[in-house]
């Protein structure tokens, strides 16, 4: 497994890196185009992480977990339900979450999160997982005062509402990965991404015939039950095995 990073140290510039273990080596280049490893090494203690890539877009998946349908009585719905959080939504590990101001509910959720490797369009279902780089997880915010019955922007794209990490790890199975939320080390979601209605094959095909995916584009693929809401002080990590832990704490604005 290739495990790609984005990481600083002492305050230098943002660099791209391998993950082996613990150790970081610096590449010079990017996973979306020409690389090479450099013979500069840190320890994974002395770098600052920062999310894996940086995507012209977020495509997040609505309702795509068999089970949550399930709890709310409704039936698969005929295409993807997506919609798109701005660039400056995503944050990395470690980086605080901001609670807006006034607001009484903040909803987090587990996803797998898929890194799109090339520019593509109206890509088949059957080549559609030869765009991507890799895998991360991701946790989709929600101010949930704000979703109701009209758009979902205001709820949804707030700045700092999808930590993206902790890294980009290129060997996993998307259609078979247990992935959890923890709110306050209390396990609040586990499920495995088998329970998606649509897989990333799939949504990968449709979102592309919409709209161009570009070089370090993100889609999200959705959440599964036992969602909860987060306040100031809290912290929450979401995980999927196989890639990692993404902790991120939450303070009021």
């Amino acid at each position: 497994m290739t495990v790609f990073l984005r990481f600083t140290q002492n305050d230098g510039p943002a660099r791209y890196g391998l993950l082996d273990g613990t150790v970081v080596t610096a590449l010079e280049g990017n996973p979306f185009g020409s690389w090479k490893a450099t013979k500069e090494r840190f320890s994974l203690e002395e770098v600052s992480l920062l999310a894996p890539c940086e995507p012209t877009k977020v495509v997040c998946v609505g309702v795509n977990y068999k089970a949550v349908l399930a709890a709310k009585g409704q039936p698969a719905p005929a295409e993807p339900i997506i919609f798109i959080k701005p660039p400056s939504t995503v944050i990395g590990p470690d980086a605080a979450i901001e609670y807006p101001r006034g607001l009484d509910k903040l909803g987090y959720e587990v996803e797998l999160a898929v890194v799109i490797k090339e520019r593509v369009r109206n890509v088949p279902r059957e080549d559609a997982l030869k765009c991507v780089l890799g895998y991360s997880v991701s946790n989709d915010l929600t101010a949930k005062d704000y979703m109701g019955t009209g758009p979902w922007t205001k709820g949804k794209c707030f700045d700092t509402f999808l930590p993206l990490g902790p890294w980009i790890a290129t060997d996993v199975n998307p259609d078979d990965a247990p992935l959890r939320s923890f709110l306050n080390g209390t396990l609040a979601q586990d499920s495995n991404t088998s329970d998606m209605v649509f897989s990333v094959a799939d949504v990968i095909a449709y979102i592309s015939g919409i709209m161009t995916l570009n070089p370090g584009d993100v889609i999200c693929m959705g959440t599964p039950p036992g969602a909860g809401t987060l306040k100031p002080g809290d912290s929450v990590e979401v995980v999927v095995d196989g890639i990692g832990t993404l902790r991120n704490p939450v303070i009021a604005l």
